[in-house]
């Protein structure tokens, strides 16, 4: 049986059935309704925000930064208990709207247990070969660009499916100096719609942390949701917040979904849950929904249900020279993982290197509202922005939990802290020996929420894990989490590739499997 496309303005939906329902439709639960768009499953993906407005405000630095546009009216706790503005964006597409596309895949070690500093990186229960075919598959329906030659870490595998976006301008000089210091720079994968092409991206200075006013940055919105809501068995509510999971009287399955659809509560149920609302938002929402049977929160046998929570440490950089004023455009394009592993003398790995879209004096001054915008203009037009990334290890302290009055806050203390310092110390290095005068350095610290995971760790042993290697709950049958809540590591590179070809292979599980069953039990 198939549903027509639902319109926000439609009856309401209370008791309604639906195959599955999606909670989040970012990078995992955008990716999951295209890939179930089309099958004999009547979906249902919920998002709490709405549709970004395509508007002159997409491109502004004023209005994305400094009066945060885009954010929500939300603030979340730290482990001292002070209020801070997360970044994430509710809406759909989710926190794809505002990243800069870049999507890289694990390191083939990522996926094995690795000694750290301050501790071992545990394994995955899969490796990087059982991905493999479905890395394929995320970087071709994202259009990722990019270019695997020289990349001391980059796998075995095919070519990408588009041709890497060219260095320009003062990045071109710049990946020759850093050659001529002996590293390896290389090509960032990027997500992008026909870079330089009539009617595809301009490589403005506008992509990183904002959203695409012409929509060709391959967003979760724009490559997936879009298209698969023209399939006639895909059912998009925005408005729509998922508040708690209901399970059965003996608490083996999830039979509905409690949602606030724009002020009124509707129930939803659902043969197959799948959680995608992000590693922080889908922790709190099964902490939220215990019960007699689940006392600790919904599939939290375990006890790790919001713990173990992982941001990448991660520090802003930016080089300045006062003489060269810097012409780039569109300077994300260069890589650099001479420093991803042990070895040439150093005992442990330190992390990842890449440089960044052009900072804005708008952004300098959200950052260091001191400084008078005049400076912030000289400075940024005579900078280069890099971002340093290290491994975050996963600690049972560091974890989401809902206070007694419902908000959320993230108990996480930074770890591993003395390679990354050593990598932020690699980047001033080089950057200096390059010619550049000085490097400013920003970090997010205890309150940093981009590149969220870890909260519902994947694994084969119920005690030590919340989900199985296909990101099914061991405690409940029909609910799964295909947002970054699955990972038991962190790696040094951007989670979103991985988010993505997760979301592809739970699809084909579900779409071979549990679907298949859901039906015969129906008839």
């Amino acid at each position: 049986m198939r549903a027509s496309r639902r319109k926000e303005g439609d009856v309401n939906g209370s008791g309604e059935h639906f195959d599955v329902v999606i909670v989040g439709s970012g990078a995992g639960g955008g990716t999951m309704a295209h890939a179930l768009a089309g099958t004999q499953a009547r979906v249902l993906l919920v998002e709490r925000g709405e549709m970004l407005p395509q508007e002159p405000e997409n491109w502004d630095p004023g209005a994305v930064w400094k009066q945060k546009r885009y954010r929500p009216d939300e603030l979340w706790l730290d482990r001292r208990g002070r209020e801070f503005l997360p970044f994430v964006h509710y809406m759909v597409g989710g926190n794809t709207k505002f990243w800069g596309a870049v999507l890289y895949r694990l390191r083939p070690d990522d996926f094995d247990a690795v000694e750290h500093a301050d501790g071992v990186s545990p394994g995955w229960p899969i490796d990087y070969a059982t991905l493999a075919p479905w890395y394929d598959r995320a970087e071709a329906l994202y259009q990722v660009h990019g270019d695997s030659q020289d990349d001391p870490t980059e796998p075995e595998r095919g070519p990408f499916p588009y041709p890497p976006v060219p260095h320009e301008g003062r990045m071109t000089r710049l990946v020759e100096q850093l050659r001529e210091q002996g590293l390896h720079p290389t090509y960032l994968p990027l997500g992008l719609r026909d870079p330089g092409l009539p009617g595809g991206c301009v490589l403005c200075s506008t992509c990183n942390s904002f959203p695409c006013r012409i929509r060709a940055k391959s967003d979760a919105d724009t490559m997936c949701v879009e298209p698969a809501l023209a399939a006639s068995n895909l059912t998009m509510w925005t408005g729509a917040r998922a508040e708690r999971l209901v399970t059965g009287a003996d608490g083996r399955r999830v039979e509905a979904v409690d949602i606030d659809r724009g002020g009124e509560r509707v129930r939803v149920h659902a043969s197959t849950v799948v959680l995608a609302a992000g590693a922080v938002n889908s922790a709190a929402l099964l902490l939220r929904s215990a019960s007699d049977r689940h006392p600790d929160g919904l599939a939290n046998s375990s006890g790790l249900v919001g713990r173990n929570y992982m941001a990448h440490l991660s520090t802003m950089m930016e080089a300045f020279h006062p003489f060269q004023v810097n012409p780039t455009v569109f300077a994300k394009t260069v890589a650099i993982n001479d420093f991803y592993r042990a070895g040439d003398g150093r005992a442990y790995p330190l992390g990842h290197i890449q440089s960044q879209g052009r900072a804005h004096a708008d952004i300098v001054q959200a950052v260091m509202p001191a400084l008078p915008m005049w400076a912030s203009k000289a400075w940024v037009a005579r900078g280069v922005d890099w971002l340093a990334l290290s491994e975050d290890l996963p600690r049972l302290g560091n974890r989401v939990l809902v206070e007694p009055d419902g908000r959320i806050r993230v108990d996480y203390t930074p770890n591993n802290l003395r390679p990354h310092a050593m990598l932020v110390k690699e980047v001033v290095r080089m950057l200096r020996k390059a010619g550049f005068w000085t490097v400013v350095r920003h970090s997010f610290k205890v309150q940093n929420t981009t590149h969220q995971c870890g909260t519902m760790a994947f694994g084969h042993d119920p005690r030590t894990s919340v989900l199985d290697p296909f990101c099914r709950s061991h405690d409940v049958e029909n609910l799964f989490v295909v947002d970054a809540s699955f990972f038991p590591s962190s790696a040094a590179v951007n989670p979103g590739l991985t988010i993505i070809a997760q979301a592809l292979r739970v699809a084909d599980h579900l779409s071979t499997h549990d679907l298949q069953r859901s039906a015969e039990r129906a008839r």
